[in-house]
């Protein structure tokens, strides 16, 4: 349990900075507490003023070995901080990420006992900040939870329901999910031709949430959710499928971003469309150089079945525009290998086709302190994917050069002039471990709250 008050606890951890007056019992190593027990004071010593990242990291790091009840004097951790660094929020944060119960199956789990952490912080817009602070952790955790859930236990309709009874009892909040039959009807035949191997239907879940009735703008986010990527016909290699469960990241992600605006009442009108499906190999799967017509109309010739994301997204995007007339939009995938060779596990890439919109998000990006890259997408790009002598497209262009931004060109051609960002979360949705990550949700939360 995380407050926000005066109570004291058992404990209470105050942080001391290298130059300052210190206790000659604390030891004096970065990052390490002492225990000065006729005080009931933890004292954690830091060589230099903290960022939100260090903030961040100490305390996820602490909590991961909390065993006692505890006060923490937020104003101790601030001492030399740069304006904007937001200690309270990555001590608030950090605490409530890591004191989460990760999801696990272990027969062996013992029972936690629940420790209570109270933040002390004596600023007048402190409650506020943290109540919005619960809302946002509260799905950022949501969204691991299904993350972390195995392919087994998290296909398409298990997923839909997992978001429908999430969404209950949130007002101006409307779920709707789209059956096979219903996509069928909405010709999404990209959607369903990476379906067509599975014995599982596809869903599409789609949430609105209408914040801001006087405004006439409204903003899609779509999210790619194969809850298992086996690659299809252009099968993947068996050390490639491990983490496969995490390619539909980006349809948690985006379904827990409305969800959380939705629950915090912010003044904006917003929907995500999550298009969810395995992706798996069979006698009826699509085969290699098959041409399939999109939602769209255009019809895109399947070089690589491997390249099943940005299909399912082509018929998101469509339906955002067409369906829910946005105005705008931002979608999120695991999508490109080669995200993850440019910018490792550090950086979301971040593809835009308008400058302003791109900058809207960029600063709520550093508002939230999650790192972000931009990343080009050239005229060169669009060509080679429409570089084929039957279709109207190729999914997949054939040197692979430059291969998270020829992906990036591809879902360009289906947004209709509206601006669009493509986030690229292949290397940031979940962490070397095995765990997801829930990122970006802080960001589009901190870009649309308001």
């Amino acid at each position: 349990m995380v407050l926000l008050n005066d109570k004291k606890q058992d404990l209470t951890l105050k942080a001391v900075f290298k130059g300052a007056d210190i206790n000659p019992l604390v030891i004096q190593e970065n990052g390490v507490t002492t225990l000065i027990s006729d005080q009931k004071i933890l004292y954690v010593y830091f060589e230099k003023a903290l960022t939100f990242k260090t903030a961040e990291d100490f305390i996820k790091k602490f909590m991961s070995t909390i065993k006692y009840n505890l006060n923490i004097e937020v104003d101790t951790f601030k001492k030399g901080a740069e304006p904007n660094s937001h200690i309270f929020k990555a001590l608030a944060e950090g605490t409530l990420y890591d004191l989460n119960d990760s999801y696990t199956l272990k027969t062996t789990k013992k029972a936690q006992k629940t420790y209570t952490i109270n933040l002390i912080h004596n600023c007048d817009k402190a409650a506020t900040v943290f109540e919005e602070i619960k809302i946002k952790m509260e799905f950022v955790n949501f969204a691991r939870m299904l993350q972390d859930t195995p392919p087994n236990l998290m296909y398409p309709e298990i997923f839909a329901e997992k978001i429908a009874n999430a969404a209950k009892g949130i007002a101006n909040l409307k779920v709707t999910i789209l059956d096979k039959k219903e996509i069928e009807k909405e010709k999404m035949g990209l959607l369903l031709s990476v379906n067509a191997g599975s014995y599982l239907e596809p869903r599409v879940v789609v949430l609105e949430y209408t914040g801001n009735s006087s405004s006439k703008e409204k903003v899609g986010l779509v999210g790619k959710g194969i809850t298992f990527d086996s690659g299809g016909y252009n099968l993947k290699p068996s050390t490639a499928m491990a983490g496969m469960k995490f390619d539909m990241s980006g349809a948690a992600i985006v379904c827990s971003t409305v969800l959380a605006l939705a629950k915090a009442q912010v003044k904006t009108n917003i929907a995500a469309v999550a298009c969810l499906t395995e992706n798996r190999i069979g006698g009826k799967a699509t085969l290699t150089e098959s041409v399939i017509t999109s939602m769209n109309g255009k019809t895109v010739q399947i070089d690589n079945t491997d390249a099943e994301g940005r299909l399912v997204l082509a018929d998101g995007i469509t339906y955002a525009i067409r369906k829910l007339n946005v105005d705008k939009l931002i979608e999120a995938s695991t999508l490109t290998g080669a995200i993850l060779v440019a910018l490792g596990k550090w950086l979301t890439g971040v593809f835009a086709n308008n400058d302003g919109w791109y900058d809207r998000f960029a600063n709520a990006a550093v508002n939230a302190h999650e790192g972000i890259w931009r990343m080009p997408i050239l005229e060169e790009h669009t060509a080679v994917m429409r570089k084929t002598p039957i279709a109207d497209l190729t999914n997949a262009e054939s040197s692979r050069f430059a291969g998270s931004s020829t992906a990036a060109a591809f879902l360009c051609e289906f947004v209709e002039e509206k601006p669009y960002i493509h986030l690229d979360i292949a290397g940031t949705a979940d962490t070397t471990d095995g765990r997801g990550t829930g990122v970006m949700i802080k960001t589009l939360f901190e870009m649309f709250k308001g």
